[in-house]
């Protein structure tokens, strides 16, 4: 097992609906929403981070696979694979591969290797943050009475507005000539989120968002790939 190549993959990801990754405060202001987002604590503006990427990627990986009901939902680990042959075990062996386990003390682990795959915090561009736009915006919910139609329960969700533009930046490790196809499940991986969502409350049409490549093979790679393509499983 050798480093031979380590691929970044920069560009953009821009906001098709409003985004919600939350702060985990608990405190209540007065005046303030019941639930802030996540924010830089210098510049107090609001970013992605690289783990929500990654838990969200890896977690739709996992879910395509078909592995997600045998580990009751918790992510794949090495201990998984006993059992597993053909497509369901390369999948295996290639989320593992990319996005690391623990259990670094079996012989399963020690021959899958470290995680291969680092995602960075993705930053407000410089572009979108010179055109002065407001980067939070606090919208309104409640549930509505079926019967009598009138509204409960008001609440104030504060969240990052659609078109905001962040920087996105991640590193993959080739460990060998035969890791080239970490590549490609990586890209399939983003894809799956592309057409998910990120953050919070994504069944309420939250955190819809769009990739955009700077490098051309990997955006013609990008827009080629169909995720779905044999039902989700490999040839």
């Amino acid at each position: 097992m050798q480093l031979i190549k380590i691929k970044k993959i920069e560009g953009r990801i821009t906001l098709k609906s409003g985004l919600r990754i939350g702060a985990g405060d608990m405190e209540m202001h007065i005046g303030g929403t019941d639930n802030p987002i996540i924010k830089h604590p210098n510049t107090q503006e609001p970013y992605i981070p690289g783990s929500s990427v990654k838990g969200k990627v890896r977690s739709l990986l996992e879910m395509r696979s078909g592995l997600m009901g045998a580990t009751g939902g918790k992510p794949l680990q090495p201990k998984d694979l006993k059992g597993l042959n053909g497509a369901r075990e390369e999948d295996c062996k290639r989320i593992l591969k990319i996005f690391g386990a623990t259990g670094a003390d079996s012989s399963e682990a020690a021959e899958l290797g470290p995680t291969r795959v680092s995602f960075a915090d993705c930053p407000i561009t410089d572009e979108y943050r010179a055109k002065r736009f407001s980067l939070t915006e606090v919208k309104s919910e409640n549930s509505i009475d079926r019967i009598s139609g009138t509204a409960e329960h008001p609440r104030f969700i504060e969240r990052v507005p659609a078109n905001t533009e962040f920087d996105f930046s991640v590193c993959l490790k080739i460990l060998g000539p035969d890791e080239e196809e970490l590549l490609a499940t990586l890209l399939e991986g983003l894809k799956l989120l592309e057409l998910d969502s990120l953050g919070g409350s994504g069944s309420r049409g939250y955190g819809k968002i769009k990739f955009e490549f700077f490098d051309e093979k990997i955006k013609e790679a990008f827009d080629k790939i169909d995720p779905f393509a044999n039902g989700g499983q490999k040839p």
